[in-house]
């Protein structure tokens, strides 16, 4: 969690549009708008946002930052201002602000930052007071939806539990807003310093964007310690994807004092899934976060490596951002990628495969997103998995069967390839040096109320007269968990599917009662609950 002044925040694919949130709205919205579950410009061409955050407030001097944030690719700059917790940013200042973001041909995001820690933090603002600085800016927004949108609060509550909480606050401020004539798409910063890590937008989004009379609300997630994992990172993505809801990463960074970011999933994913990422932040971090400077004291010839990494990186801001329409970009995308190769299958056990293809190529300029990967077992044609790379490791096979299996492609404007031709491969009976009878005793560790982590231990016993030379373990975790980390074997997740594969030391199980112990940590939220079921090489064992 970040805290002080200079800190300033803290911190494929298939899409499934819920009907409840694509009702039409009462009062169309203008310019910028919510359409299907994504950002989209006056015209109906999907925007979605490619930018940093620049720290307007504290240095309000450097605007030649504009210019320069451009010139490095970007289409969105977030501007971070104050209402008086920080010198008061006027209404002059504010158009000013807004005529470099369209001089330089950026969309603008502008943020509140009084809000900061509310409930935590000495000297934070509410929401309320927040909309009150909006509704003083009012004479200098209205006539600019096509190019602003106002991030009410940022990050305007830490961990402590305030009244109102964060829903009730939230869904007043963008009432509030609505009836003073605001026609503006409006971003909403998440609790826990913008990292949601007790899921408190994640569970209330769908009540909050239908309050929005003209369901023009996007939501913003922090992505900081919290989001050390792909599994963690991937699981909330997919939780606003599934229910038809606008996100946007608001903020993120290569690292932080709270954990490490894991950047490069955050930025994959977000590029596959059509999904807005504004990286914090320009230049001038201080209390001791000075690695998040992208540039070195405001100078553009001097990046930094995270400065490196967001823009020229891969899946970064210069190889996936596209300017606005509005500003005289491209319209959609409407050119769909090419067909990926023919796969290939290897390393081929009795529940699992991995398979591998040429990749495909996206010549209509909005970057490779990701692969859908699909296997035809009789009648049946079930999406198995997804991937962002040309490969991808299947898990909870059954045993001598023959499986089919073709991918697709789809670029970041949603665009799908063509099918690829099929690859038939059949698993094997059964693993190693034989075996398939077997006892798994698992313990487990949880710690949370509601929701939280565990500590895991799997203890293998090859009951059969055989021993078994080289095992795989499947099973699946409950809804509501996620693996994290493993130990004592190659792990390998698959949404909630584990495939755990011996390591060179412990593969032999002697027959009659070998055994040995692999573990891992994960997450829960719910009711916390034992997986039901698992299959050593192929064939089911007792569970003690």
């Amino acid at each position: 969690m970040k805290r002080g002044l200079a800190v300033a925040g803290t911190a494929l694919l298939a899409l499934l549009v819920s009907m409840l949130v694509s009702v039409q709205p009462a009062h169309a919205a203008v310019g910028l708008r919510v359409s299907g579950g994504r950002v989209v410009e006056a015209n109906g061409s999907a925007f979605v946002m490619r930018g940093v955050s620049h720290p307007h407030a504290w240095y309000s001097s450097q605007t030649g930052s504009f210019a320069d944030i451009k010139s490095l690719g970007a289409n969105t700059v977030r501007v971070v201002l104050s209402g008086g917790r920080w010198t008061a940013n006027t209404s002059s200042d504010v158009a000013n602000v807004i005529s470099l973001c369209k001089q330089n041909r950026l969309m603008c995001v502008l943020e509140n930052h009084d809000t900061t820690g509310y409930g935590e933090q000495s000297g934070a603002y509410t929401l309320d007071q927040a909309v009150d600085h909006w509704i003083g800016l009012q004479s200098v927004l209205t006539g600019q939806e096509n190019h602003v949108i106002i991030n009410i609060g940022n990050e305007p509550f830490g961990n402590n539990s305030v009244t109102p909480g964060w829903q009730a606050a939230t869904t007043s401020a963008i009432t509030r807003l609505r009836n003073a004539g605001f026609q503006h798409l409006i971003m909403v910063d998440a609790p826990n310093w913008g990292q949601d890590w007790a899921f408190t937008m994640r569970d209330s989004a769908t009540s909050v964007f239908n309050s929005d009379p003209q369901r023009n609300t996007v939501f913003s997630i922090h992505m900081y310690g919290v989001f050390d994992t792909a599994a963690e990172v991937t699981d909330y993505l997919n939780r606003f994807q599934t229910a038809g809801l606008p996100l946007v990463v608001g903020e993120f960074g290569h690292d932080h004092s709270d954990g490490n970011p894991d950047e490069d999933t955050i930025m994959s994913q977000a590029q596959s899934r059509g999904i807005g990422y504004i990286g914090w932040s320009w230049s001038g971090n201080g209390g001791g976060v000075e690695y998040l400077d992208m540039v070195t004291n405001f100078n553009v010839g001097s990046l930094t490596s995270w400065g490196q990494r967001i823009f020229n990186g891969a899946n970064g801001i210069r190889q996936t951002a596209r300017e606005a329409t509005i500003y005289g970009g491209s319209s959609a995308d409407t050119t769909p990628p090419t067909t990926p190769g023919t796969p290939t299958a290897s390393n081929v056990t009795s529940s699992g495969a991995t398979l591998s293809w040429s990749a495909s190529t996206d010549s209509g300029g909005s970057g490779l997103a990701g692969y859908n990967v699909y296997r035809e077992q009789g009648p049946t044609d079930p999406q198995l998995g997804q991937s962002t790379t040309n490969s991808i490791t299947l898990t909870g096979l059954s045993a001598s069967t023959q499986y089919q299996v073709y991918v697709r492609a789809r670029d970041g404007a949603g665009n799908l390839s063509g099918n690829s031709s099929p690859v038939t491969f059949t698993t094997t009976s059964g693993g190693g040096g034989g075996g398939g009878t077997c006892r798994v005793t698992f313990s487990a560790s949880p710690w949370g109320a509601g929701q939280g982590g565990f500590t895991a231990y799997v203890t293998i016993t090859n009951t059969g007269t055989s021993a078994v030379s080289g095992w795989s373990l499947a099973f699946a975790l409950p809804s509501g968990h996620a693996f994290q980390q493993g130990w004592s074997a190659t792990w390998a997740p698959s949404a909630q599917n584990l495939t755990a594969t011996n390591l060179s030391w412990n593969g032999a199980l002697p027959a009659n009662g070998g055994s040995t112990q692999i573990g891992f940590n994960g997450t829960w939220s719910g009711t916390f609950t034992r997986p039901l079921s698992f299959t050593l090489n192929g064939s089911a064992c007792t569970i003690t």
